[in-house]
Formats: C-alpha cells, structure tokens, sequence
C-alpha cells in the first residue's frame, strides 16, 4: 500500500491550479508523465541570475543581465525596419534599449525621460556600443520589486511558456509532505552536505538567490535518490532469486576439456575467466543471471557454448536465442560444429521449420534426445516444451524485451540464464544499467585475429573506393557497403540508389538488405552473400550486429560521420573474421565539423572496443552508447551517468547492505526507504 503522504504528488497533474483541460495533455507531454511527482521531476535545465548588478561596467555580452540605469532619450525608428531606441545612464556608461514594431505610445509610457528603470534581458553588442533587444523585465522601482534574483529555466514544449511551468512548479512543491522521514545515513548526508529531500526540491524549483554550488548539492542529492531507489530493486531482484532453487549444474569437467582440446587455438584468458565464473553461478542452488560482455570478435559464443556444455553434461537441456533467423541459423552452425562432434543432439528452431521435421524437433525436446536447442522467439512458443531446461542463453539480449525473456524462462521451473551483448559499455555506465546482472567481460580478441585498417576518405574519392573494392573481388573477397538511409530521391548515399550504382559500376549483381525489406527476403539476401552469390552487400545498419560471413573483408561506410563511434565500431566487426587483411573505409563528406572529426580519428586509431565506447560516451552520452533506448538502460530522470557515476557506486553498496540487514525494510530506515522506493521505483523498469 502507498503512504498515504504521497496520495497528494500522484494526483493528476490537472489538480494544480492553473491547469485546465486544455493544458493537461500539453503537461502531459512536457514531463513525459501523468502526475504531479512526473511534474516535480522535471527539474530546471538552467538558471538565470537576475540579481541587478552594480554598474554597466560589469555586463557582458552573451549574457542575461539585470541593471538599474536612468532614462536618458528616445529614439523612433527612422524605417519599418529599424528599432525603437532608448538609451540609459547608470553614472558608468550607457545601455541602448531596443524594440521591434513597437507601440511608441506604449514605449514613451514606459520609458519616461529622467525615470530610473530596472531591465532584465540578454546583453548583446553592436556597432561598439551595449544594447538590450525587448527586455524580459521592465520595472519603475518607485512601484514595483525588482525581478527574482533567480529564475529557473525549464525544457519546454509547443504551448507552454517557462513563466507558467515555474507557476505549476511552485503549486506541486505545496504538496510535498513537510514529515516525510530521512531515507539516507546522516553520515552521507553530512559528508556530502546534502540538502533534505524536500529542500532539495525546492532549492531547484524555487531558489531563493543564485548560488551554482547550491544548485549543484541539489541535484546531486536527488541522483543519489534516483539511483538508491533503483539499486534497492536489483538489490531485491538478487535478494529473490536467493530464495529460488534452481538446478545446480555440476557435471564433470571432462567434457570442457575435450571440447577445449579439438580448439585450432587456445582460450585468452578472459575467456577462461568467463567459463570459470559462469561455472561457479551454475554449481549454485539458485538461478544464475550473468551478462557476458565482450567486444566483436572476442569469441563470446565459444564461452556460451562451454556452459551449454555444463547443462548437457549435468543431464539438463540448454536453448540459445538469437534476435533474427539469420543470427540463430549462423549460431546453430556454430553450436552444432562445436557439440555434435562430441556426441550432443544439437537442433534448429525458427519460422521456417515447418511440417515433420519441426515436429520431430518439438518431440525431441519434449523426451530431451535433443540437448541444445537454437532458434529465434519460436522458443518460446506455447507448442515448445523442454523435458528439463537447464541453461538459456539469449545473443544481443537488448533487442528482447522483458516479457520476451519471461516466456522463455517459463519453460523451466528455475533456468539458469547468461545474456551476451556486443555493445561495450564503460564500466560505470554498465554497473548503472545491469545492476541486477553480474557481469563477465571478454576484453581480449582470440590470437589470430587479423587487424582491420581504418581509413577515412573523402566522397569525392568514391571512384578510387569503387575501383579497391573490385580489385578485393577479383580475389575472392566480399565487400560490406553501408548507408545511411534506405532510399532518397535527393541522395545518392541511400542503399537503393548506391546498390544500382555498384551494379552499374562494377556489372555484376550486387546484394541489398534494409529494414523495410520483409523477414525473409532480408534473409534469402544475407545468405546469397553468406554463399557467394553476391560478392558485395549494399545494407543499412540492420547489419550492424552478428552477420558473420569470414570471406568478407572490406566494410565501406558511406557518410560515416553521421554514425555514432559505437555503431561505426560495431560495423567495422563485421570484417577481420578470416585470415585474410582487411580494411574499414570510412566515406566522409567534408568539411567535418569538430566532433565528427573526433569520432573518425578515434575509430582510426584504436580498435578496442571499451576504449571506444568511453569516447563516445563522452561525445554523445549514454543513451548513444547503447543505441537503443528501448533496452530500458537509461531510464534516469535525474542521475547523469557521466557526472553522477561515484553516486551510483556508493547506491549500490548503501542498498545492499540495506536489503541483506533488513530484508522485510521494517526497521525506521527501511521503512523510510520503502517510501523512497514508492516515489522513485516506477521509473525503473521491472526485470525479471
């Protein structure tokens, strides 16, 4: 049940005054939310300091700026175009005010010769001279109060104006309970010299002088909230899966050591790391939930084939699910190569299997002859049972969503589960988005891996590319062409203009993939390249992640200062997969701006993956990094993952120890913690 201090912040926002039928939607939309809580979590963007300052002297162009100066003339526009003028003196010097089409009966009025004024607005300079174009402010100081010395500044939408969310702002603040209890250690709390809670809000909607560092221990207080509230879930995530009993894993080791030996190569070390840890998580009584995490090419499906190993090899089945039937199809040749060979049933399951041979398959997994199986979401399917599912392992697990991995896991009573992602993720933005995983890391690449040679070239050199990647045909190699868009009638970087292109260019036929293809032609279109039968593929970035064809060795990216640098990285994986030289082209067209400069030089530089991603993680923030928002990852409405990533450390110890010493959150603590879960926790996304 919800305190019932918190009923007044999860009324409609249309319960603040001011606020009618018409404007509900519009609040609505602006605080991605229905209530007053959504309201007061739309925190400022800015603030603007209007204190009025001593002397003309100290403005300064740019900047938004309150002074008190004497009117000293009025000037009417000599054309339509020109502005209203007037001109005040402080002692120091002089401002020029100026306005548009203005009412000069209105101005006169206003802007009596000899009065003394205070103007808020943004200072600019022009022709030598100070100037103030239509102040926000204009106050007789004989009559009324100068503007707040400080004005917060929201994000808005279409039909709000900043002066009537601050209103709103204000009214929600008056339902903020005055007794609610303090959720945070005082020792924290001191170290940190946090505000309470309530101050904490206020101080930022509300402030009552200018004061940046104040403005900063604020939100920093309400990101250390944020991010308590979520570590309190994994905390309870991990807490319950503690009382689950799921099967422990612990056949012999023999089998392990038999697939390492047919290896044309050794493990790296991290991948025995992995195997290691995953090991111990499956040899315990409770459900394993572990990320493996590891750049392209780092050999993560050889580690998630190990402890497929494990289950079979302790009489339980494991299932491998892939995004798309292509990823699954590519991820069943490479289980089946690895398992049937020492002497383990290894099946396919997608759309495409029809008829007898899918039944048999249902069968063979329903009396367990089939050990592994490997498909697409037809794994989950209500026709699919498992005899005893052991193991789940789900490839790019981003792109499922919860309810997708919840049907699968319903197919045993307690599978253990290990997810793997291509995308590296900094440390910190890792902890922040799988709190509730532990997490493996593949940080080496298998010996033998070629490097892949990154170049950036200019469009107006795209013969010279042209002319390289036919010379690449002519020796058996295949060629990835990737663009930025489907089709354009203005654009000849789209895939369908340029795979006609090639075509023309090269007079053979060229291959074409994109996202408003259907399944299966998608499909025949990547394995028609997969084969052979196309020596180059013209794609979008549906290409981006899995697509393995080791013949392949040269990617062009066609206006590849669009991309993001994780993206482009992830593009670039899909060469170097053979023994055979490859090369990266990077198609820009100049000039490039700083950042997109910066972007390609990294990419030019390094081929470490978490590198990268920490560079991009500076350049365009976290919800890029991932690229995909739909992984529920950055959900924050406070926390910023770069500014803010000590914050969510210290949340993570606090909750733990929080959960471990009063599980049931009775104690004064607890149960002020579980108001703070009341407020912050749906904006979490529930995992399973």
């Amino acid at each position: 049940m919800r305190d019932e201090r918190l009923f007044p912040l999860f009324q409609p926002v249309d319960k603040l005054p001011g606020i009618g039928p018409k404007l509900k939607p519009v609040f609505e939309r602006l605080v991605d939310g229905e209530t007053v809580w959504d309201l007061l979590l739309h925190l400022p963007e800015k603030w603007l300091d209007r204190r009025v300052r001593d002397s003309f002297q100290d403005l300064v162009s740019g900047e938004v700026s309150t002074v008190r100066g004497e009117v000293m003339s009025y000037k009417a526009p000599y054309s339509d175009r020109a502005p209203h003028r007037i001109q005040l003196f402080d002692g120091s010097g002089f401002l020029t005010l100026t306005y548009f089409r203005a009412d000069p009966r209105w101005l006169q009025g206003q802007f009596p010769i000899g009065k003394e004024r205070i103007v808020s607005g943004l200072v600019s300079e022009f022709q030598g001279e100070r100037q103030m174009s239509h102040p926000d402010h204009v106050v007789d100081p004989t009559r009324g109060e100068p503007p707040p010395p400080v004005e917060p500044i929201y994000r808005l939408t279409a039909g709000l104006t900043n002066k009537r969310v601050h209103s709103a702002m204000t009214a929600a603040l008056e339902l903020v309970p005055e007794d609610l209890p303090e959720w945070l250690g005082s020792d924290l709390v001191a170290a940190q010299q946090w505000p309470g809670f309530k101050a904490a809000l206020s101080g930022l909607h509300t402030p009552d002088a200018y004061d940046p560092d104040a403005f900063e221990l604020a939100r920093r207080r309400l990101s250390y909230d944020e991010a308590l509230a979520r570590e309190i879930i994994f905390a309870f995530a991990r807490e319950s899966r503690t009382r689950r009993t799921a099967p422990p894993l612990e056949g012999p080791n023999d089998p392990l050591n038999a697939l390492s030996a047919r290896l044309p190569y050794k493990l790296t070390s991290a991948q025995r790391r992995a195997v290691r840890e995953i090991a111990d998580d499956v040899a315990r009584p409770h459900p394993m939930r572990r990320m493996l995490q590891g750049d392209v090419g780092a050999g993560k499906t050889l580690v998630a084939v190990m402890a497929a190993l494990k289950a079979v090899s302790s009489g339980y089945q494991a299932a491998f699910m892939a995004p798309t039937e292509v990823l699954a199809r590519q991820q069943f040749e490479t289980v089946a190569g690895l398992l049937a060979p020492l002497g383990h049933e290894v099946a396919i399951l997608t759309g495409r299997e029809k008829g007898p041979k899918r039944e048999s398959t249902l069968m063979g997994l329903a009396d367990g002859s089939i050990h592994v199986a490997v498909g697409t979401q037809a794994l989950f399917q209500e026709s699919v049972s498992f005899r005893n599912l052991g193991l789940i392992v789900v490839d790019e697990q981003h792109r499922f969503g919860v309810a997708d991995r919840m049907r699968l896991i319903e197919k045993a009573s307690a599978p253990h589960m290990l997810v793997m992602s291509a995308t590296p993720i900094p440390r910190t933005l890792a902890q922040a988005v799988h709190g509730d995983l532990d997490i493996s890391v593949l940080d080496e690449k298998p010996a033998g891996r070629q490097p892949i040679e990154t170049r950036a070239i200019p469009d107006t050199r795209i013969e010279d590319v042209v002319e390289a990647i036919g010379r690449a045909i002519d020796r058996g190699e295949r060629v990835f062409w990737v663009c930025p868009r489907v089709d354009s009638d203005e654009d000849d970087s789209s895939a369908v203009a340029r795979a006609a292109a090639l075509e023309d260019w090269l007079g053979q036929k060229v291959g074409l993939v994109h996202g408003r293809l259907r399944g299966d032609q998608k499909d025949e279109a990547l394995e028609a390249f997969r084969r052979g039968d196309t020596k180059v593929l013209v794609a979008t970035t549906v290409i981006e992640v899995g697509v393995d064809v080791p013949d392949a060795t040269v990617m062009v990216i066609e206006r590849a200062e669009g991309f993001g640098l994780a993206q482009l990285h992830q593009l670039r994986g899909r060469v170097g997969r053979g023994d055979r030289k490859s090369y990266c082209i990077l198609l820009y067209r100049p000039p490039l701006g700083e950042i997109a400069h910066k972007r390609l030089e990294t990419l030019r530089e390094t081929e470490d993956g978490f590198a990268i991603a920490e560079a991009d993680f500076k350049l365009r923030g976290p919800g890029d990094v991932l690229g995909v928002r739909q992984s529920g990852a950055v959900d924050y409405r406070i926390v910023d993952l770069q500014a803010d990533a000590d914050l969510i450390e210290i949340a993570r110890k606090d909750a733990r120890y929080a959960i471990e010493t009063d599980p049931g959150l009775t104690s004064d603590r607890g149960q002020a913690l579980s108001i703070l879960r009341e407020l912050l926790s749906p904006l979490v996304r529930q995992r399973e």
